[in-house]
């Protein structure tokens, strides 16, 4: 089976190289394709955070994992399966990330905290609603507390 995705929108903000830290402070601008109604963001305005899936457009296909490697390649994470951790080198490049959205102005979101660097393609945007939040205590290793250490760092 293969799969057809169009992108609906693209990121405008002023990250033009990949880096993996320092994403907090970031505001982008999301802004709609050509073929998508600005009706579509109707009511997107009473939502605080929304849910970004992207495409690393970017990530060269010879460049993808599909086995366990180290976080970052550094040796001292412990050797993880591609599914556990976060890299961008995934089989499908296919980004998420919750980003709190300042403003909507006609076909364009403003949004701080989208780790996704300038001309990258919106596959789908979602409101966040506490309903879909985790339920209980989230649990994960130490070693992923520590590369996430500066990920959000303005």
């Amino acid at each position: 089976m293969q799969i057809s995705i169009v992108p609906i929108a693209k990121v405008n903000n002023n990250r033009k190289a990949i880096e993996d830290d320092n994403w907090g402070s970031v505001i982008s601008t999301i802004e709609l394709a050509d073929n998508m109604s600005e009706s579509s963001l109707e009511g997107i305005n009473e939502f605080s955070h929304l849910e970004i899936i992207f495409f690393f457009d970017k990530v060269a296909d010879d460049n993808i994992q599909f086995e366990a490697r180290h976080p970052r390649n550094n040796k001292e994470y412990p050797k993880v399966g591609i599914f556990a951790q976060r890299g961008k080198n995934r089989p499908n490049k296919l980004g998420v990330t919750i980003v709190e959205l300042l403003e909507r102005n006609n076909n364009k979101l403003i949004v701080k905290g989208l780790d996704a660097i300038d001309g990258t393609p919106i596959i789908d945007i979602k409101p966040v609603m506490k309903e879909f939040l985790p339920k209980g205590e989230v649990k994960q290793p130490n070693w992923s507390i520590s590369l996430m250490d500066r990920y959000w760092n303005s």
